[in-house]
């Protein structure tokens, strides 16, 4: 449905389904109409440049939580409001690759390279078709292995940090966000993100089995912050797979925001599956289904994100100070 809302004397998309479905007990009714009014609602957002590049690690070592999709689908947001974005794909599987359409067949240049020191970030770098401004330093399968290949490195821990510090001091674009997306897994290229970035990003399924791992998730957190990196803040928590029509996503919400109240997003992503259909057409939902709930969530998600960058920066700023 065309939106004529500029038009004047035409209504808006919103009210049009509006008028439709008043007084209507029609969940698909009410659905659409919400949509509707979310999408208009985000496309008129301003989203603003972070003062400083933001470095983000998106990490849970339990699998399956939606850590993936919402490294690539927060990065696709902010890639279509024009900032610059960078998307490290840390995982073997590749599966950030796929989403932003990157050629990552075992043997291609990859992260993997990277970190051995044999190529830098800049040499094995892809732009993702559906947005130029959002750059993907892919991962293969070939990365697998790096685990036992880093153990006996000098400097193991911060071999992703020297050559993101590289790539970044000596690139003539600046970078608004960073995000390095993790194995499911606490190993040493785990580490070797936390040693990287500033922050962690945590996505958690609206499931009591995904509470169980976060203990050990800041824990470790809490060991790299204590030896490798001080400046090291979760600044962001996602419920990720959420279902309002059942009190267990609640529960869980509630129980989340009640540990961590400062960091827990207002946005929920809803399970749907678009989300997880849109990587087999290589591409985010952000671009595959832009009207579609999920796009909406992740770039809610986004902006939520995004308007608490004067804070986050601050906090890190003023850890770096006590060091």
């Amino acid at each position: 449905m065309t939106d004529q809302g500029n038009i004047p004397g035409m209504e808006s998309t919103t009210e049009t389904l509006a008028r439709i479905f008043k007084g209507s007990d029609s969940g698909v009714g009410s659905q659409i109409a919400d949509e509707s009014t979310r999408y208009e609602r985000i496309n008129a957002a301003e989203f603003k440049r972070p003062a400083r590049t933001r470095r983000i690690a998106v990490a849970n070592q339990k699998g399956g939580v939606g850590k993936t999709s919402t490294a690539v689908n927060v990065a696709a947001a902010f890639a279509q409001t024009g900032m610059n974005v960078l998307v490290v794909d840390m995982d073997p599987q590749g599966n950030a690759s796929t989403a932003l359409g990157a050629k990552h067949n075992s043997g291609d240049p990859s992260v993997y390279d990277v970190i051995e020191g044999r190529a830098t970030i800049a040499d094995v770098m892809q732009t993702c078709p559906d947005y130029e401004t959002l750059h993907i330093v892919p991962a293969s399968i070939d990365l697998s292995g790096a685990d036992l290949e880093l153990a006996d490195m000098p400097d193991r821990n911060n071999l992703m940090r020297h050559a993101l510090d590289d790539f970044l001091a000596d690139s003539d674009v600046h970078y608004d966000y960073v995000f390095v997306d993790c194995p499911p897994s606490l190993g040493l290229l785990v580490i070797n993100a936390m040693c990287a970035v500033s922050e962690m990003l945590i996505p958690i399924q609206a499931e009591y089995y995904a509470l169980e791992g976060l203990g050990q998730l800041i824990n470790t957190i809490g060991l790299v912050q204590s030896n490798f990196n001080p400046e090291l803040l979760v600044s962001t928590m996602l419920v990720t797979m959420f279902d309002r029509r059942t009190l267990l996503s609640r529960e869980v919400y509630e129980e989340v925001k009640t540990h961590y109240p400062s960091i827990v997003l207002d946005t929920t992503i809803p399970r749907t599956v678009k989300i997880s259909e849109a990587p087999s057409f290589a591409q985010t939902v952000v671009s595959y289904d832009p009207r579609g709930m999920g796009a909406i969530a992740y770039r809610e998600a986004a902006l939520e994100i995004n308007n608490r960058s004067a804070v986050v920066l601050e906090t890190i700023a003023s850890r770096r100070n006590e060091e």
